[in-house]
């Protein structure tokens, strides 16, 4: 009886299957895997930001931003096959430490991708990628006949993408990043087309909370960037003078205001819209988080020219066109939001205040002022967007209650 329970218990633990389409854990929370797993992100991102630390011109950025869309797909890959169907069981972590084998991998690539190590970062991406496909093709096996349609565009996207990128590691230069930017393209595209005409039933009743939240934490992981920035900057400056470190900790608050003005809008909110707004709140996290990592890596030749009268014009248009594509983005993720998350009107303040703190910021850039009166300027936009938007919110009816930690709930006085 004890060697049937055993058997039992192994065979339950490693051979149960992923969840079908349409099974959606709405109560499941983030677990300490995906955590884990997540950190594996961040070393991966760092990596992929040196090459652009090093070399702040818009070839740089072209490179990065390919790079960084390839590192994207990975993670939205691995994390909705968990959110749609992974278990709390040993075939769903035997999956995910898997895939962060190969990721480790790939952040040794990753420094110089779109150069020296190109073939081995895209042999090591292509195996990543069979690996996704293998288990997408494990729900496909099970899944109902209604969702195999859509599941089996899916596996057909995911061969084209594994051929593509095998392809990419035999070729070299303009012709391997271009074939990489084919890749990322057109994964955006499809997947804003896909969600646009509302194929989403694998959600059932609409997105879930974790899913916002394992989003909300990759965002938090590329702000990360903007204090490695600032750390990088100060370390590698032969002379850290008063005028170094001060605009390194002024720059600090850079990353602070995107934090405050992303979480605010968009933090724990779970969009209530299917079709398009859908499809602008989740591809819009693509150029979001691009654009906050991008910027993080401009911090590093911010503080390392700290002492010019001037700041060099690719990283002053790289860092302030960074905090304009994220403040554009989140007014577009904005409008997916349901239409109790703020009160009436209160979306299209947030697009018309973001969109002119944009603009402002652009302005400062093309500007290019001292390092130091770049990174207080920006600052301060950002600061007063933000302020700007709470007041609109007061003003509009909504609620300024100060909400106790849950811990603190239901306490005795």
């Amino acid at each position: 009886m004890a060697r049937a329970r055993v058997r039992y218990g192994l065979t339950t633990w490693f051979r149960t299957p992923p969840r079908r389409h349409g099974e959606v854990a709405y109560t499941r929370e983030v677990s300490f895997l995906e955590l884990f797993y997540d950190l594996v992100y961040v070393v991966l991102i760092d990596r992929s930001t040196h090459s652009l630390t090093a070399h702040v011109d818009w070839r740089s950025v072209g490179g990065f931003a390919v790079v960084f869309g390839l590192i994207w797909l990975a993670w939205f890959n691995g994390t909705f096959w968990h959110e749609l169907h992974g278990r709390d069981d040993g075939r769903s972590r035997d999956y995910i430490f898997m895939q962060m084998v190969l990721l480790a991998l790939l952040a040794v690539f990753a420094d110089e991708a779109t150069d020296g190590t190109g073939r081995e970062f895209a042999i090591t991406y292509t195996i990543l990628f069979v690996l996704f496909t293998w288990q997408w093709f494990q729900v496909q096996r099970i899944d109902d006949r209604r969702y195999r349609p859509t599941t089996r565009r899916y596996l057909a996207a995911m061969l084209v993408s594994v051929g593509v990128m095998l392809a990419s590691g035999y070729t070299s230069g303009i012709v391997r990043t271009s074939l990489w930017a084919v890749v990322v393209v057109g994964w955006a595209v499809g997947g804003l087309l896909l969600v646009t005409r509302d194929r989403t039933e694998g959600f059932g009743k609409g997105v879930t909370a974790s899913l916002v939240e394992r989003i909300g934490l990759f965002t938090i992981i590329v702000l990360g960037e903007v204090v490695v920035g600032v750390v990088g900057g100060i370390s590698d400056v032969v002379e850290r003078d008063a005028t170094t470190i001060a605009t390194g900790i002024v720059g600090l608050t850079i990353g602070m205001g995107l934090w405050w003005n992303y979480f605010d809008t968009l933090g724990r909110r779970v969009p209530g819209q299917r079709g398009l707004p859908l499809a602008a709140w989740l591809y819009a996290h693509l150029p979001l988080t691009m654009a906050i990592a991008a910027g993080g890596a401009a911090m590093v030749s911010v503080v390392e020219h700290a002492g010019d009268s001037r700041t060099p014009t690719a990283t002053a248009w790289l860092l302030t066109s960074s905090v304009a594509v994220t403040l554009g983005c989140i007014a577009l993720a904005a409008v997916a939001l349901p239409a109790d998350e703020f009160p009436d009107g209160m979306v299209k303040h947030i697009g018309q205040v973001f969109g002119l703190a944009g603009a402002v910021t652009l302005g400062i850039g093309a500007a290019q002022p001292a390092p130091m009166v770049l990174v207080i300027s920006v600052s301060v936009v950002l600061m007063l967007a933000w302020l700007v938007l709470f007041v609109v919110y007061l003003a509009l009816g909504g609620d300024p209650e100060v909400r106790e930690p849950e811990s603190e709930m239901g306490r005795p006085d």
